[in-house]
């Protein structure tokens, strides 16, 4: 690996969580096959899908070997140049999202571990360098679907659904965030990539719940709807106040979609089944050796029934890359790259 390639850290759920769990007493977890089954030892990593995820395919654009898990013994001494993942599977902006889970990594848990990270750089580089890395580094960060599917929506009449309607409790998530959001700038990082919820309504899970012919649940698809704009809206502000573009709008809801709306452009025969599940959609249940599992994963969208396949999340990450300003606002990763290059 070049020395070159610039540091990456990864917060947030299970759609970026790349092994943390394992090291965890939890139920969210994804160390048994047949995930992982794609991987070039076809064992599982803890990662929520089938091969690589989108922070692996993210380092691989970087030109960087994919970061390691936080809680992994191996990230030590010059391992630790590369960044780090603190992500953790079933967690949200909430801390109360996700209690099912008992043992996971609550957002502002990881954000204590960003600061013992720069701790542990800093008497390894120093204090300059290490600032230096971390302003310098790009960040990933993905929540807020938790917050819904694992809180608001979990059961008929959830502690947060009875306190909140939906618009409300999407002010209160959008207000909670900016806090998150705040610590990160003031922990050091500058180039923050922030995706959006994406179309929870369509996801194999809440199809075998909620829909008898495979159609999108009008009710969950209030989320994006409701919150994405508010979260736009709060990047700009943020944005605004430092007086430079630190936040990066991803909108995975639009990312997802093209695939959803239409999965034989891109080569899926499906975007509603799971690959592995049981059940209506392949959607009850975990992933387990005993679920039903398609044979060729590259033409499904979903590998579970919440996470894209390997090949699905290629092509949100080239989105990430090569976007127009629809998907990636105010600017694409690719646009980012070239232009801290020239700084």
């Amino acid at each position: 690996m070049s020395s070159a390639a610039r540091a990456f850290f990864v917060f947030g759920d299970s759609l970026v969580d790349n092994g943390n769990n394992n090291y965890l007493a939890t139920t969210a977890r994804a160390d048994q096959p047949p995930y992982g089954i794609d991987t070039p030892n076809r064992r599982p990593t803890g990662r929520f899908s089938n091969g690589k995820n989108v922070p692996d395919i993210v380092s691989e654009y970087l030109g960087a070997e994919p970061t390691l898990p936080y809680l992994s013994p191996e990230l030590q001494g010059e391992k630790l140049m590369v960044g780090a993942n603190f992500a953790s599977a079933g967690i949200g902006i909430l801390n109360d999202t996700g209690i099912q889970f008992a043992n996971i990594i609550r957002i502002t848990k990881q954000m204590h571990y960003f600061e013992q990270y720069q701790q542990r750089l800093s008497s390894l580089v120093g204090p300059e360098k290490t600032q230096r890395l971390v302003n310098e580094a790009l960040v990933l960060i993905t929540l807020g679907g938790n917050d819904f599917v694992n809180n608001y929506y979990l059961v008929p009449y959830s502690v947060r659904s009875r306190e909140f309607s939906l618009p409300d409790y999407v002010r209160y998530l959008i207000s909670e965030y900016k806090k998150v959001l705040s610590r990160l700038y003031e922990l050091g990082s500058r180039r923050v990539l922030v995706t959006g919820v994406g179309p929870l309504g369509c996801v194999p899970a809440e199809l075998a719940l909620r829909s008898t012919t495979g159609a999108c649940d009008p009710e969950l698809m209030r989320v994006p709807d409701l919150y994405n704009p508010q979260m736009i809206e709060l990047l700009s502000q943020l944005n605004a106040e430092l007086g430079s573009e630190v936040f990066v709008a991803v909108n995975a809801f639009k990312m997802h979609m093209d695939f959803i709306s239409n999965p034989e452009a891109f080569g899926f025969v499906t975007s509603k089944v799971a690959c592995c599940g049981q059940g209506p959609f392949n959607g009850i249940g975990l992933c387990t050796m005993l679920s039903n599992v398609c044979p060729n994963r590259d033409i499904y969208a979903f590998w579970d029934a919440f996470h894209p396949t390997e090949r699905a999340n290629r092509i949100i990450v080239s989105q990430f890359m090569t976007g127009s300003n629809e998907y990636m606002n105010p600017m694409n990763l690719s646009t980012i790259l070239a232009m801290d290059a020239r700084t």
